[in-house]
């Protein structure tokens, strides 16, 4: 199961209609800002935990996550680190536009999104062509290449090439920013938008079911027998639009993160994903018996409810947006009757949404 990474740019799956639990998310339950900038610590957002086996939920801190593990439990974590990967448009009108750049193919070219910033929201932006060139602040430049996919009638991606002065990773130190959306009312700096245990450059936003993690949480957490298991999911941009199509995401499981999680199935202990980033990629190099597999390469994987998914048994993540493909996995790892009662008393307890958000621990059952 190693695939070489393609270097044609990848084409999106295919989203298929599925049953999500209904809400409105009230706009008071979108954090708009880190916990740092409300007097919190990283790990003192709350976590809801919720148990398959009986439907218990419980309501509890994340700094309090080594009370619901185990020795011999294994968390698997994204170590893709994010870029300041927003970029303002030069242009000589009053449009405010941004480039946001999604996912990196070969060459200078990347899948590329322009959004426009309006009346304090920020939109996708339609009105561009093939050929069109975008200027951007210190003499670079992308160019629109062509629609990403090919095949939608009304595009929000493009793939551009990008000429720039100095390299990527340089030119975004200099010029970039993270990308933010309206719910987020200031421009946070990239360190809060940052994993502590982020590693290598690549991810548009933030794998944030990691963020709550401090150095003296993950010393408390290995000191009482808990494994942690690294793999890359550079993740793109996550304003997917009603009704559109997943796109792909670039992917790395190492042979010994494959083999520890393999090992610790074998005597019985818990693998549980830190984000929907490392279900995407186990269960992209997982075979119908459960056996991870070391693998790179692109994955267009969409889990829906009839998924089987052996290679993890709990999830730690944020709360999501109704008519989300993340719901949607949410239920092929524990039900809809369990997501439902979860984001009923999401919703009745006030918990927060989005990256600076609280989380959801997903087990099977108690300790």
């Amino acid at each position: 199961m190693n695939n070489p990474a393609i270097q044609k740019p990848p084409q999106p799956g295919r989203r298929e209609a599925m049953p999500l639990p209904e809400f409105a998310l009230p706009p008071d339950l979108e954090a708009s800002s880190p916990p740092e900038a409300r007097g919190l610590r990283r790990d003192q957002v709350r976590m809801m935990v919720s148990y398959i086996s009986n439907h218990q939920v419980i309501h509890s801190r994340f700094d309090q996550l080594p009370g619901f593990l185990r020795p011999g439990d294994v968390l698997v974590i994204n170590t893709s680190k994010t870029l300041n990967a927003a970029l303002k448009v030069i242009r000589t009108d009053s449009l405010g536009l941004e480039l946001h750049l999604s996912t990196r193919l070969a060459g200078n070219r990347w899948v590329v999104e322009v959004r426009q910033l309006a009346r304090a929201k920020s939109l996708p932006y339609y009105a561009l062509e093939i050929g069109q060139k975008l200027s951007l602040p210190g003499g670079g430049e992308a160019v629109l290449q062509e629609p990403y996919p090919r095949l939608m009638p009304r595009n929000r991606l493009w793939v551009a090439s990008l000429e720039l002065p100095v390299q990527v990773e340089a030119y975004l130190d200099s010029y970039g920013f993270p990308i933010r959306y309206s719910y987020v009312h200031t421009q946070w700096p990239l360190a809060y938008y940052q994993n502590v245990y982020a590693a290598e450059p690549g991810s548009a936003e933030m794998p944030s079911a990691g963020r709550a993690f401090t150095p003296e949480l993950i010393t408390r957490l290995v000191a009482q027998g808990i494994l942690f298991a690294p793999l890359v999911l550079h993740t793109g941009v996550a304003s997917l639009e009603k009704d559109e199509k997943p796109y792909v995401e670039y992917y790395r499981v190492p042979a010994p993160t494959a083999n520890l999680i393999n090992m610790a199935h074998s005597e019985q202990g818990r693998v549980i994903a830190v984000g929907t980033t490392v279900v995407r990629a186990l269960q992209t190099v997982s075979d119908s018996g459960g056996m991870v597999h070391a693998g790179e390469g692109w994955t267009n994987l969409v889990i829906t409810p009839g998924t089987t998914l052996a290679a993890i048994d709990g999830l730690l993540t944020g709360f999501h947006e109704p008519d989300s493909t993340h719901l949607s996995m949410l239920l092929a790892i524990a039900g809809y009757e369990v997501i439902k009662l979860a984001y009923q008393q999401a919703l009745k307890k006030g918990y927060l949404w989005h990256e600076f958000g609280d989380l959801h621990l997903i087990l099977p059952t108690a300790v």
